[in-house]
């Protein structure tokens, strides 16, 4: 069933230059997998209801980018069930609302320089990971967080920091996640992975991607308890 995707990009701190092509990625993947995308810079989009979206995404968003109005909108709306999520630096996003740490399930402190790195994908039973090897192979800023967010969220992948230089969070590092949030179950999904255009032009995170927003969306389940070889699903 087609269903529509807002893509919201406003940045009040560090702006990546790959947003343009990050923005095209998402519209790509759209236009592929049949959802409609809205993308837009405007905190006003978020001063109306929210219902027509099956997920809100926060591409790249850094620094204070709601109003006050934006904020509960947002909150009632993954609250009764909407979708959302974040993509790297949506961590460094929204620092002095308490809800948006909850909502994301963890904030950003550091990150060593880009570089490569391999990722462990500790649950394949996700659209999207399903796709992914144990070990994935990646070029990224390998964000650290505050605190590591296991135990309220579903992990999906971790970094290995023995794989680069500059890692602070030690064996319990993860990098991309899962939850519910709210009553309505709203679902969420985050990843730290895409600092780069070159990110968004690789078949594997594409697919990392898109699986997390037609997950957030309804559009796709989880497959349920980890397995060795995961279904071949959409």
């Amino acid at each position: 069933m087609p269903f529509r995707v807002l893509v919201y990009t406003r940045t009040t701190g560090y702006r990546h230059d790959s947003l343009p092509d990050a923005v095209a990625a998402v519209r790509s993947l759209g236009a592929a997998h049949g959802f409609d995308v809205d993308a837009t810079e405007d905190p006003a989009a978020f001063e109306a209801p929210l219902d027509a979206y099956g997920a809100v995404v926060f591409l790249s968003t850094s620094g204070e980018v709601l109003t006050p109005e934006g904020r509960t909108r947002l909150a009632a709306y993954t609250r009764k069930g909407g979708g959302f999520v974040g993509v790297h630096a949506a961590a460094c996003t929204e620092d002095a609302w308490p809800y948006y740490g909850e909502l994301l399930g963890a904030r950003f402190a550091r990150h060593p320089a880009y570089q490569p790195g391999k990722a462990v994908v500790e649950d394949r039973d996700h659209p999207s990971t399903h796709h992914l090897p144990t070990v994935w192979e990646f070029t990224d800023e390998w964000y650290d967080f505050r605190t590591t967010p296991r135990g309220s969220v579903r992990v999906l992948a971790s970094a290995d920091e023995s794989s680069y230089d500059g890692g602070g969070m030690g064996d319990d590092h993860p990098l991309a996640w899962c939850r519910d949030q709210g009553a309505g179950a709203g679902r969420v999904f985050y990843t730290a992975l895409g600092h780069a255009s070159e990110a968004y032009g690789d078949p594997d995170f594409r697919a990392h991607l898109l699986g997390g927003i037609r997950w957030a969306a309804r559009e796709v389940q989880a497959y349920g308890p980890v397995r060795r070889d995961p279904p071949d699903r959409p």
